[in-house]
Parts: structure tokens; sequence; C-alpha cells
């Protein structure tokens, strides 16, 4: 432990020097210009003297993390010429880099691993297995800085050995193109001479050679990957998507649109749980329901009470009607007609070019994967015993449940729990935490569960579903609540406790497409996999399980997968991503919420606008709900909206525009809105923050001014 005290004693003495004995302004451009004469008359008179002071000096900069690597590059080439240059800085730097990679290794790596090993653990894994093409990455696009490079590694099980060669040939590029930029700045000597074709050619050569060298990354890594498959001379496709869901068939679309082949993989239904199983059956069904409310509360539109009579069996045919209605939008007749081929089977990816469908191999340039979610089934003892409902094949049902439990109270449990209570079913809810909708902040979520108690929902909060049984032939969930059991009787139970990504049966495992403890497929910031020709998009890849965000990454993935190698990779963009929970009243949202803010730490101003002040919204009795935005503290500038009430989907767009292009509250208030619309609450709203930060002082000069205006 002395040994390692008196060393960092050492270093730091060595760097407090540095700047203390201002040693830095030896480093700067000026003065290599300044001295430069000086320096070749030298240099010519004691050549091998002069590189071995360079080399020493620039081995101890590295080696300390000083400041002035880069200035001694173009110091190397003014002084000794591209090849000399290149030689000396090329061994100088590694040596420097490896020295402060032994010296971070030794005074630290066995105490952090020690301490954070599980933390460590799949850095250890990752460096293990990909250490070298890491450290190559950094050093030919330097992400981090050289010195921080030097360090971090050297806190890692990478080979000594391995650290240096690695690191001389990733440095190699970047020293050459530094190197030759200081043999065009030391012919320098008048003001014409900026403008020489030499000197731009290098000035061309340091502002390229990042964007080079990442294209040269991206070529050796996709080529490291796909080394190991047999690449076809020829392929069938430019891309095959595998799902026909929002993500696939925006994916599929885009591609066609670019006169591409691409190929769209379906085994079961165009449209995917979107069309079929989720968004449009459940807006169908919710919207009877708001029917049925509306006929049973019409003393608020100055009618009498009714009661509606329905048969249950007619209501869904109703919703199986929509699902045909708008089928045609999905349908492979049109997609066929837009330049796609369809193909109806069960895919299997073989490997990265290659896709087997209905017995034959198909073959492409790339893959983008979207099969879509399926609903989560819970590992709940007695649960494979019940005949249980899903968004699944909730549709299929032709008789309504009398009882009926929805464990769950996110968005799926909430929308249809409500709708079943309107229709007359006698529904339950349990949800184990403290109220539904757990993502909203907390007056919304207790709006919310007040309003479905009124209505007449049992909302068990704080119950933990525990076991299924069945006892003289009754149908019972068991939960448990502050250390007490509750038996919830039921005839049919509906599952809405989210969804699982499908990524089983169809050659992920095999091939070794990596899966993210989520249970989605990992991607980067432009859905690629670990395999640079196969992307992910929709609810198999996450991170939002939103039909609107599979569309929104589709675009993504399609451009990259079919221009990125040869043109320009987009990041996908997730800064304003908005949803809404179809309730009545609605829950809409963009950006950050209070809960949001508060976890990140984020400061935030709150502005809220109570609906029940609209005009529009008092004449349709639909006078609840509010619009609550966060701010920059200070600023109009907008980091989140929720807004409650009616058709909160609809009003919500206006501030997602204004999020998306960086529009403040002052421009939604500057702007026109029709009387009477619900969509004044969002103007109200601003109006809410623009009074609550009027210049006060000023105004009371212009109160002032109007009244000697008046004499």
């Amino acid at each position: 432990m002395n040994k390692k005290i008196i060393l960092i004693g050492v270093i730091a003495l060595l760097i407090v020097s540095f700047f203390l004995f201002d040693l830095q302004q030896y480093f700067s451009l000026e003065f290599i210009k300044e001295k430069q004469q000086s320096f070749n008359e030298y240099y010519q008179q004691n050549t091998l003297l002069t590189l071995l002071i360079f080399f020493v000096v620039y081995v101890a900069m590295a080696a300390l993390s000083l400041p002035g690597a880069a200035i001694m590059t173009v110091l190397a080439g003014a002084l000794f010429g591209l090849i000399t240059g290149v030689i000396v800085v090329s061994f100088a730097s590694t040596i420097g880099a490896t020295l402060a990679f032994i010296v971070a290794r030794y005074l630290f790596r066995d105490t952090l691993q020690e301490r954070y090993a599980d933390k460590l653990q799949r850095i250890n894994e990752g460096v293990e297995k990909e250490g070298p093409l890491y450290l190559f990455a950094m050093r030919l696009v330097p992400l981090f800085p050289f010195f921080l490079v030097n360090i971090l590694m050297g806190f890692t099980k990478l080979k000594t050995i391995t650290f240096a060669w690695v690191s001389q040939l990733g440095m190699l590029a970047g020293t050459a193109v530094f190197v030759y930029a200081g043999t065009q700045l030391a012919q320098i000597d008048s003001l014409s001479s900026i403008l020489s074709p030499g000197l731009l050619i290098a000035f061309a050569l340091l502002g390229v050679f990042p964007v080079i060298a990442k294209k040269v990354m991206n070529k050796i890594r996709a080529n490291k990957v796909l080394a190991a498959y047999e690449k076809p001379d020829s392929f069938d496709f430019n891309l095959l998507v595998i799902g026909a869901g929002s993500g696939g068939l925006v994916s599929a679309y885009i591609a066609a649109a670019v006169k591409a082949k691409v190929g769209l993989i379906e085994r079961h239904k165009m449209g995917g749980d979107c069309l079929n199983t989720g968004c449009v059956p459940s807006k169908a069904l919710i919207r009877t329901a708001k029917a049925v409310h509306e006929a049973q509360h019409a003393e608020k539109y100055g009618l009498d009470n009714m009661q509606p009579t329905f048969d249950f069996k007619t209501v869904m045919q109703r919703v199986h009607g929509i699902i045909k209605a708008i089928e045609p939008h999905d349908s492979i007749e049109r997609y066929t007609e837009l330049g796609v081929e369809v193909i109806t089977g069960e895919a299997k990816i073989l490997d990265p070019y290659r896709v087997e469908v209905n017995g034959k191999v198909l073959t492409t340039k790339n893959i983008i994967i979207a099969t879509g979610a399926a609903p989560l089934v819970p590992p709940i003892k007695g649960v494979d015993k019940v005949d249980y409902l899903t968004s699944d094949n909730l549709w299929d049902i032709e008789e309504q449940p009398e009882r009926l439990v929805v464990l769950g109270g996110g968005p799926i449990g909430s929308e249809l729990a409500q709708a079943f209570n309107r229709l007359g079913s006698k529904v339950t809810m349990v949800e184990r935490s403290a109220t539904i909708m757990v993502r909203e902040d907390e007056e919304v979520a207790q709006l919310m569960q007040s309003r479905f108690i009124e209505e007449g929902i049992d909302v068990l909060a704080s119950h933990n579903a525990q076991e299924f049984v069945q006892e003289d032939g009754q149908n019972y969930l068991i939960c448990e609540h502050d250390g007490e059991e509750k038996k919830v009787p039921f005839d049919r139970v509906l599952l809405a406790l989210g969804r699982k990504a499908n990524v089983a049966g169809f050659g992920l495992e095999e091939l070794g497409v990596e899966i993210t403890d989520r249970g989605t497929v990992e991607t980067d910031g432009f859905l690629t996999t670990n395999f640079p020709n196969i992307y992910a998009v929709g609810d198999v890849a996450g991170p939002y399980q939103f039909t609107h965000v599979a569309a929104h990454q589709a675009w993504y993935a399609s451009v990259n997968a079919l221009f990125g190698s040869a043109l320009k990779r987009f990041t996908v963009d997730y800064r304003v991503i908005p949803w809404a929970t179809f309730t009545d009243p609605e829950v809409a949202r963009v950006g950050l919420n209070e809960k949001d803010a508060k976890e990140k730490g984020i400061p935030y101003e709150i502005t809220t606008y109570g609906i029940d002040d609209l005009d529009r919204a008092i004449a349709d009795s639909s006078d609840e709900g509010s619009v609550k935005i966060l701010t920059v503290p200070g600023k109009d500038k907008i980091l989140g909206v929720t807004i409650v009430g009616k058709g909160s989907g609809d009003l919500i767009p206006e501030f997602i525009l204004a999020m998306k292009y960086n529009l403040g509250l002052n421009k939604i208030l500057g702007t026109i809105h029709i009387y009477p619309t619900m969509s004044e609450s969002n103007k109200y709203a601003a109006g809410n923050w623009k009074r609550a930060h009027a210049p006060e002082k000023l105004l009371s000069y212009v109160e002032k001014f109007h009244t000697w205006r008046r004499g």
C-alpha cells in the first residue's frame, strides 16, 4: 500500500508541476510557430537527440494524461516530416498510453473489481468477449478522450500486450492525419499560403477522418459478425420483414416506396394485434359501452334516463364488423399493389442472410423483426386450471360474463374494466399497487380510481393475487391484502398484466440474437441487433409498446437497413413519445409527468387549467379533468403534458408538435383556437402560465404611463 501511495504522490507532483510552472505554454500552436525555425535548425544539427527528447517528452505527457498530445503530434509533422513523424508519434503514444494503462491497473483495478464485482461482471464479460474490438473502435473513432480510455481500460482484465498492439493499430490512421496536418502548417509563411492545396487537404482530412473512421469501424464489426456465414452471390430480397403488425407494415411500405424488393412474412393475420385483438376492437367496445352509459345518465343532457337493451353477441358482432371494415387498409391485396411481396407462413431465420418459409429458403440483404408481443400470463398458482381471458381471446366470447375479475390496473385493464362494467358485468379490478394506472401522477390515478368506484367497479388496490381455486363449482381468486386473505368469486377472469415480446420459435435463439433482461430483442440506437443486417421494431424491441411507436421505429429501421451501410444511418428519436389511455375521461400524456421529473431529478414548474371552466366542456356536460403542463423553471419550454378529459387523446397533438419543434407556451397562446372547442383548454393553460410569469415590474411602469396619459 505504501508503494501505491508513493506512486500516486509522484504522479500528482509531476502533474501539479506541469501546471504550476506553466509548462503548457510550450505546447501551443503559437509557441510552435514562433520557435519553428529554431526547432528545425536544432533538429538538423542534432537529429537523434531531438528525436529522443521528443520521444521521451511525448511518452511522459501521454503517460501522465497531460494536455498537449495533439499539438505534439502536429509538431512532429512540422519537425520530422510525414513518415518519421508518424513512426515516432505512433510508438511514443502507444508506450505512453500503455504506461498509463499499467499504472491505473496497479493502483485501482483490484480494489474496484472486489468492491464492485457484481456491477462490473457484465463489463468484464464484454471485454473478455469483444475487448480488442471495443478498444479499436474507441481508438479509431474517439468517443472518449484517449487518456480516459487508457485509465478506464486499466480497470478491466484486458491483457497489457493486447492493449498495446490494438492501441497502436487503432491510433495509426488518426496519427497520420494529424502529422500530415503538421507538415502543411509548417509551410505557412504568408496569408496566401493558408489557401494552399496541401493545407486545404490537411484540414479536409481532419474534418472527414472521424466520418471515414466510423464507416471503417462499422464495416469491421459487420465483417467480424457475418464472417461465419456464407454470403449469397445474389439476393432474392433487399429486405425481408417478419410480422405484419404496425411496425412490419410500415417497414414494408417504406421499402416498397423506395423501390426496394421487399417481402413481408405473416403467419396469422395482417394488421397484427392492433387491428385484430388490440386497439381497434377495444375502442369499438368502449364506444358501445359509452353509449350505454350516456343513455343511463341521460338527465345530464335534459333527457329522461333510459335503460337500453342489447344482446351481447350482437355487440361483439359489431366489434368484428369494425375490424372487417378496417381490414382492407392492412390487407394482402393492398400491400401487393404497393409492391410488397406478402408471404403467408411461419418464418424461420436460418442465418443473417436466409429465412425459411413454407419449406422454401429466401435470401435477403437485411431482415427486420416485427413479431410483436403476446399477453403476459403470470405464474400464479392454479392459473393453468382457469379458462382465462386475455386481450387476444376476449373477442371470441359471445356470452357476457356476469362477474368479471380484471387482473391488472394498467391501460388495458382500466379500459376493458370500465367497458364491461358499463355493459352490465359486475367487475372487480385487482391491482397490487396502491392505485390503478400507476404510471400516471398520483392525482390522475386517484381521480380515475374514484371514477371507477363511483361507476360501481370494485377496485381492490394493494391486493396481491396468489392463487386461483375452485370450490363447489365456484371460481375464486385468492388475494392477500395487509396480511389478510380475501376470496374474490368470478365467472371469468381477464389477465391484463402487460405483454411479453414474441422472441421464441423462429430462429433467434439458435442464431444467437441477443435478448435483453426484459425479454425484448436487444437493439442499439439504430434499431440494429448484434447482427448488423438484422433489425427489430415494435413491441418485440421496446422500449415502448405502442402501435404509433412501432410505426415511428419502422421508418428508422427500414431506412437504416436499405441505405445505412452505403450512405447514412439515423438514430431513432424517442424525445417526444405520446400515449393515451382510452377510459372515460381519457388520459393522454407526452413527455415527462411530475412523477418522472421527480425520479430523474429534473427541475420543473407546473401550470394547470381545470377543464370544468371550459365553455365547450360545460355545454357538453363533460366538464371534468385538467391540463397539466411541466415547463423549465422560468421559461415556456415544455417538458411534458398530461391531459385528463373528454377527447384528451385528440387534444394532446398540439403539445406533441410544440415539443417536437421546440415551440413554447407563448406560441400556443398566440395561436387562434376555434370557439367553442375543447382545444381551447390548451390555450387557456398557456394563458395561465403567462399570467404566472407576467413582468410585474414592467407592468407597474406601464400603469404609471397610462396614468400620466390620462393627465
